[in-house]
């Protein structure tokens, strides 16, 4: 079977769950919640477009456990006593494929930011330890920490399988329990970041506790035909944090229990490598897997291949990978095994939907091989990385009021104007958590 082939076959799950084929709308923080943090008409219509799209799986940005804990004040929270009324509208938006219910899996990615929480939303940031995000001159951007008691950590087990829950009752298909990209789950499994010395901390094995406590509450609240899948970082492209032979052997532990998808992706607030500027395993310039020799299109393109195939030789569920796929002859390599046999079953996609949202239907049908993502290249990479992420949120901005994508936008001009939008929104979010409390 070609690569081409494979792509638009479906794919069985562990539970039974049939993916339509084999290309997935990967999540990106899309920071469109209406007020109270639910899910409004904007994100309905950015949905229902991506539904079109052609895509076998959907899957949300962050989902929030907890209402005092976002990585974005636009961010969705879904929690006991949430109205599931729009989680249900939601739900219907992103599986109604050219008037068919039902079309497509929609699954809600759920999370927790720990200490990747800006501090200009007013809350208490935790995390395994008291350890802050690093990242220079920014730093002060991002909230100070406290360490999680162990009560916490199970009263936070118990919310991810709340939320799951809900999720199910809402009408979605599945969740993704968010362990990678320097979230609360990531920062557990990380030595860098989790310096316990109680059943939490230490060895891997007690760093992975949290994330493995957490499938299980999940997948005993849910029917088992409800998806559950991981998202874990190959690796977190610091010296020494969770590395490649850390994801294979959490893989590995994974098996054992029901968990119908691992997708792989990498780094942090810290490292972005899921921008593909991140740093190898021992801290040095990370170079991303070349597809053709000397293109630098290339290097900024399936990131994390060689170390989903690698991962892939332990793993016994499918395994997805996202990381900046552009282009089809891009994709048709990455679902392509490797010399020992082994490769990955998902292709998630996140930039390139937000810049052509019917990219799985034009590949299908031969057309639009190639979608023009821009990279900004400024000399500061935190600046640069950030700029990147506005120019992504202004085209979902776009095409959640039913406009087109605007992929000439300046970085510059996205950035201001996200940052313009954070800032109205975190007053929003201020006023929702007065209200709330009272």
């Amino acid at each position: 079977m070609s690569t081409k082939a494979k792509m638009f076959t479906p794919l069985t799950l562990p539970n039974g769950q049939v993916l339509p084929n084999r290309l997935c709308k990967a999540a990106m923080e899309e920071n469109l919640c209406d007020a109270g943090q639910l899910p409004g008409d904007r994100l309905f219509t950015l949905y229902r477009q991506w539904a079109s799209g052609g895509a076998g799986l959907l899957l949300t940005g962050n989902v929030m456990i907890c209402p005092d804990a976002l990585t974005g004040p636009g961010g969705v929270v879904l929690q006991q006593g949430t109205p599931l009324q729009p989680f249900q509208q939601w739900a219907i938006a992103g599986r109604t494929r050219a008037g068919r219910s039902g079309a497509s899996q929609l699954w809600m990615q759920i999370s927790h930011p720990g200490r990747q929480m800006y501090a200009a939303l007013g809350e208490q940031a935790v995390a395994p330890s008291n350890v802050a995000v690093d990242i220079g001159k920014f730093s002060k951007l991002l909230a100070q920490p406290r360490a999680l008691t162990s009560d916490e950590i199970e009263a936070l087990i118990e919310r991810f399988a709340t939320t799951a829950a809900l999720a199910e009752q809402a009408g979605f298909t599945g969740v993704q329990i968010h362990a990678a990209h320097g979230y609360l789950l990531s920062q557990f499994l990380s030595p860098l970041t989790n310096r316990r010395s109680d059943q939490w901390g230490g060895s891997l094995e007690n760093r992975a506790q949290f994330l493995l406590r957490v499938v299980d509450a999940v997948r005993a609240k849910v029917q088992p035909g409800f998806a559950v899948a991981v998202k874990l970082n190959s690796a977190d492209f610091q010296r020494g944090g969770f590395a490649l032979a850390d994801a294979k052997w959490v893989v590995t532990e994974l098996n054992k229990k029901p968990v119908d998808l691992v997708e792989l992706s990498g780094g942090s607030y810290e490292s972005p490598a899921m921008q593909g500027s991140g740093q190898d395993e021992d801290g040095n310039a990370h170079s991303e897997p070349q597809v053709e020799p000397q293109s630098s299109t290339a290097q900024r393109e399936a990131y994390f291949i060689d170390f989903a195939r690698d991962i892939a030789s332990v793993a016994t569920m499918p395994i997805m990978v996202t990381g900046g796929i552009t282009r089809l002859a891009v994709a048709e390599q990455a679902l392509a095994e490797n010399s020992d046999g082994f490769g990955v079953d998902v292709l998630g996609i996140a930039r390139a939907m937000a810049f052509e949202p019917n990219l799985p239907n034009a590949w299908q049908a031969g057309e639009k091989a190639t979608v023009h993502v821009p990279v900004v290249a400024w000399d500061n990479k935190t600046i640069a990385s950030l700029a990147m992420m506005a120019l992504a949120k202004g085209q979902l901005e776009r095409l959640a009021k039913g406009r087109a994508p605007k992929p000439d936008m300046s970085p510059l001009l996205a950035l201001i104007a996200e940052r313009w939008r954070t800032a109205r929104r975190t007053k929003r979010y201020k006023k929702w958590r007065q209200s709330d409390a009272g």
